[in-house]
């Protein structure tokens, strides 16, 4: 992709994520909040936690991302008798006698992890360890996978038993930590119409692979200025309970704050924030913007929070 210079290319990609975003919403009717955050987590080459009841859309909404930016997909249901090679792949002995590698379901670009909470922490490891490497590794080989990668895993709240929680170390995997609510009056009547008709929605392509790996390198090469900078980290700073800078709230309701991993986030969620929006540097607001999503599975409440009906994000939002 050829642009004259940076600035250029802002405005192009501000305007293809409105494109891509118009596009998206003639199949999922409302989620324009979630939506957002699926689309800034793969410009900013992050994944994405979705947590909500079933029946909300979350499998068509990343098969019609998918679509939308031409990218293969790939949905893996997770089960307690799910096993690590089902996800990565197993060597098989060939009719030749030797021994090759046979490619599971995560050798795509985008994985649609469906209830990732329902199998054993060893194969959560091993999804979770090619979010973090980008690469699979099998009989002492490593097989890099596709460009770009980007993990949509989903989470029911509902359903305690027979699940396995993700630990904390395997949260701070994921870029963003989203909520999906209930549709309003008026999106779910539209959701009805247009799906117990006969009316079918083809998506267009708006992207492909390469220029999305595009788009993600231009993200990072925003300028952040010193005191947005500054603003993330001391952010991060603040959720980390005895601290310098934790604040009374903080040391009251919190047992642990958020990791590097977060202000890094942060910085690179802003960047893309600013970026769809048409600005060629991120400020306060774009942190602002995307810190919910990206502090709430990072911090850990204490029994006095859950007492007083504290939620990780109105602790957020006092820390602004």
């Amino acid at each position: 992709m050829n642009y004259n210079s940076d600035a250029e290319a802002i405005d192009a990609f501000s305007k293809v994520y409105e494109d891509v975003r118009k596009e998206i919403s003639t199949v999922i009717v409302g989620q324009n909040e979630v939506v957002k955050s699926v689309l800034i987590s793969i410009f900013s080459n992050g994944h994405c936690l979705l947590v909500g009841v079933p029946g909300l859309a979350k499998t068509l909404l990343v098969q019609t991302v998918a679509s939308v930016l031409d990218l293969s997909f790939n949905r893996i249901q997770f089960t307690p008798d799910l096993m690590p090679s089902d996800i990565v792949g197993s060597e098989i002995l060939g009719e030749d006698r030797h021994f090759k590698f046979i490619k599971g379901p995560i050798f795509s670009n985008i994985i649609l992890a469906d209830e990732i909470n329902r199998t054993p922490p060893k194969t959560q490891a091993a999804l979770l360890e090619a979010m973090q490497e980008k690469s699979v590794t099998a009989a002492g080989i490593t097989h890099t996978l596709p460009k770009p990668f980007f993990v949509l895993a989903t989470q029911n709240p509902i359903e305690q038993e027979g699940t396995y929680p993700l630990p904390e170390a395997q949260l701070d995997r994921f870029m963003f930590h989203v909520d999906l609510g209930y549709p309003t009056f008026e999106e779910e009547l539209n959701i009805v119409k247009n799906t117990t008709g006969n009316v079918k929605h083809q998506t267009k392509h708006i992207l492909n692979g390469e220029q999305i790996s595009f788009f993600q390198d231009l993200v990072k090469k925003i300028p952040v200025p010193n005191q947005v900078l500054e603003y993330a980290v001391k952010l991060v700073a603040k959720t980390r309970p005895q601290t310098d800078y934790a604040p009374e709230l903080v040391n009251k309701y919190l047992s642990w704050g958020a990791g590097p991993r977060a202000s890094q986030y942060l910085v690179i969620g802003a960047k893309c924030h600013a970026a769809i929006n048409g600005k060629y540097s991120p400020d306060v607001e774009d942190v602002q913007a995307v810190a919910s999503s990206i502090l709430k599975h990072r911090i850990v409440r204490n029994y006095k929070a859950e007492a007083d009906g504290l939620s990780a994000e109105s602790i957020i939002q006092n820390l602004f």
